[in-house]
């Protein structure tokens, strides 16, 4: 079962790489390293899934304001 993100941090390093804490809601934290590029990636995947949840939820609104059809 997937845990549920509580709360997240980016930090960066020495190396010039960032390190990635992300929490779940039992407090249990996770650790990852990344570099600019891979957080970059990242950046992109997010913009991705909000661009086409956005056009999704406009698609709905457009269906809740049509007129209703007459039968």
């Amino acid at each position: 079962m997937a845990r549920t993100l509580a709360q997240f941090s980016i930090t960066p390093d020495s190396d010039g790489d960032y390190t990635l804490h992300l929490e779940d809601d039992d407090g249990e934290t996770l650790e990852f390293t990344a570099s600019f590029e891979q957080l970059d990636l990242i950046v992109e995947a997010i913009e991705e899934v909000i661009e086409d949840e956005g056009e999704d939820a406009l698609a709905d609104e457009d269906d809740d304001d049509a007129e209703p059809e007459d039968d």
